[in-house]
């Protein structure tokens, strides 16, 4: 969706259109919960999360800045929620992600993925290369580790995400060549096959 369909659906429900806000929820809610359960690790905090958030957004929604996007603001108010929440079990990381910034095949290696024909030392491989890359993901500062999720997990630009976390862009891409430098070194001490990054257009 893009920035002017936001501001259309939010115009027409500031005039009271119920149907619209239900299509802006439909619109931001796959990436809202894709994003809080990738902070959280658990379905059931991400959901908590995601409702909460609609709830306080659409309450105050005349407060939107329409000079920036409506996800930038939902994401904000996602992670306040979060946090205020003082979710007590670490996160689980999401290997797609963290495999995507180190330029790592492993990425397909979580444990969802069994195969029956799939020799056991191979899938034992790449269990323990999910493990490794979700320990690698642990390594990362929280911020370090947002502007991955919402680069490579939500798609994000860098503009985006620095207006998001309130850093300049050359900040977010800072963030992430370190996150991936550190990723890459984290696997590579471990014995595991790091290939070049795959670059996306920011």
């Amino acid at each position: 969706m893009t920035g002017a369909e936001e501001r259309a659906l939010i115009r027409r429900i500031l005039a009271g259109d119920r149907a619209a806000a239900e299509a802006l929820i439909r619109a931001q809610q796959p990436a809202l919960y894709a994003f809080t359960l990738r902070l959280s690790g658990r379905p059931d905090v991400a959901e908590d999360v995601v409702q909460e958030a609609f709830v306080r957004a659409l309450s105050n929604i005349e407060r939107f800045d329409p000079r920036f996007r409506f996800s930038t603001w939902l994401f904000t108010i996602a992670k306040r929620v979060y946090v205020n929440a003082r979710v007590r079990l670490g996160p689980v990381y999401d290997t797609d992600t963290v495999g995507a910034a180190a330029g790592s095949e492993v990425a397909q290696a979580g444990i969802g993925n069994r195969d029956a024909s799939v020799p056991s030392e191979r899938l034992d491989a790449r269990v323990a290369s999910g493990r490794l890359l979700e320990e690698a993901m642990g390594t990362l500062s929280q911020e370090q580790r947002e502007v991955l999720i919402l680069y490579y997990q939500i798609a994000w630009g860098v503009e985006q995400i620095g207006q998001y976390l309130g850093i300049p862009a050359g900040t977010v891409k800072s963030h992430l060549f370190r996150a991936r430098d550190r990723i890459r070194r984290h696997l590579s001490e471990h014995g595991a096959e790091v290939p070049a990054v795959q670059e996306r257009s920011a």
